[in-house]
């Protein structure tokens, strides 16, 4: 067993990511305060090839040198946007058919390992605040939760972890094609 060279990776160049088939996965984040925190989950959308990433309130938006820092170029393969409301993004993309789900700590909330998705599916996954995790308004417009399950003290994990973990486990069910 031997490591992948970088040109046995077959890495596609953003052009080429930009017209590839894309994972049926919205993804919003909500007043996100770190910038680095931001690359960082620009980096894991582009690992998993999503549709869209939309940059809510106080969420930094690129180009800045932190975010650039952990995104290491995904600013530029991603498509993103950026609006002021994620209760509003919510409302509209659910009122289009997509399936949408606050990835927080609620009563009522899914376990993320007990869901399903068909890749006929459009899922928009909102990730909040560091602090204050994802608001009661975009809560109330998704109309859905999904849990990470924890055992640990803390209760949370890092908001760009907990993306990447949310992001693998749908990236398994509604993966396109390679390439």
């Amino acid at each position: 067993m031997r490591k992948w060279t970088m040109e046995e990776l077959n890495r596609l160049s953003p052009t080429a990511f930009k017209a590839a088939p894309k994972t049926n996965i919205v993804l919003v984040l909500e007043n996100i305060r770190s910038r680095n925190n931001v690359g960082a989950i620009f980096r894991t959308a582009d690992a998993f090839r999503i549709a869209e990433m939309v940059l809510c309130g106080i969420t930094p938006i690129p180009p800045h040198k932190d975010i650039h820092k952990t995104a290491l170029g995904a600013t530029e393969s991603v498509a993103w946007r950026q609006e002021s409301s994620a209760a509003e993004v919510v409302a509209k993309l659910r009122e289009s058919g997509a399936d949408c789900y606050a990835i927080e700590q609620v009563k009522g909330a899914e376990f993320l390992d007990q869901t399903t998705a068909t890749p006929d599916q459009t899922l928009v996954l909102v990730i909040g605040n560091e602090v204050q995790g994802v608001s009661q308004e975009v809560i109330d417009a998704c109309g859905a939760a999904i849990e990470i399950p924890q055992l640990g003290t803390k209760h949370s994990l890092n908001v760009a972890i907990s993306a990447g973990i949310v992001l693998w486990h749908f990236f398994t069910k509604l993966r396109p094609t390679a390439h």
